[in-house]
């Protein structure tokens, strides 16, 4: 598996096992980047350690979700809106914006979603859930499609 052509380039297709493998990847990278950042008193507590870690790992995942969009023949326009709402609600939690301190006692405060902000982020989410679908589960059509040859090698029966 060439891992640069499939993290860097969103041209051609790939397969649901291919898909499913790189993904992998990225969530151990993006753990990994978490520690990392974590060590420099930049991670989980840090408000800025969820966008610095997106901006990171954003442009290899869209590279990644159109492929597999492209081996359904489909342009991937839909994922690459999945990921810019992400993008905005990274935003928004960093600013604090839809968010209210909330009191744990002992000096400890957590960022609590307002209601609004619970309503898109679930929203975002069933969306999400309707591209993992597409993306995890469903084949991709068969034999060759706009976007190159099928990454699993059926053709199509005459």
């Amino acid at each position: 598996m060439d891992l640069q052509a499939l993290y860097l380039s969103s041209d051609g297709r790939i397969s649901r096992k291919t898909w499913w493998i790189g993904t992998v990847i990225l969530i151990v990278a993006t753990l990994i980047l978490y520690f990392i950042l974590g060590l420099v008193g930049l991670g989980l507590t840090s408000r800025w350690g969820p966008i610095i870690v997106f901006l990171i790992v954003i442009y290899p995942t869209i590279n990644l979700g159109v492929k597999r969009r492209h081996d359904r023949d489909n342009n991937g326009n839909d994922y690459r809106i999945l990921m810019g709402l992400y993008a905005v609600l990274t935003v928004l939690q960093v600013l604090g914006i839809g968010y209210t301190p909330a009191d744990l006692g002992n000096g400890m405060v957590a960022m609590v979603p307002d209601m609004w902000m619970s309503i898109i982020t679930l929203v975002v989410s069933v969306y999400a859930l309707y591209m993992l679908i597409q993306l995890g589960f469903l084949k991709g059509s068969p034999g060759a499609n706009s976007y190159g040859a099928d990454p699993v090698g059926y053709a199509v029966a005459a």
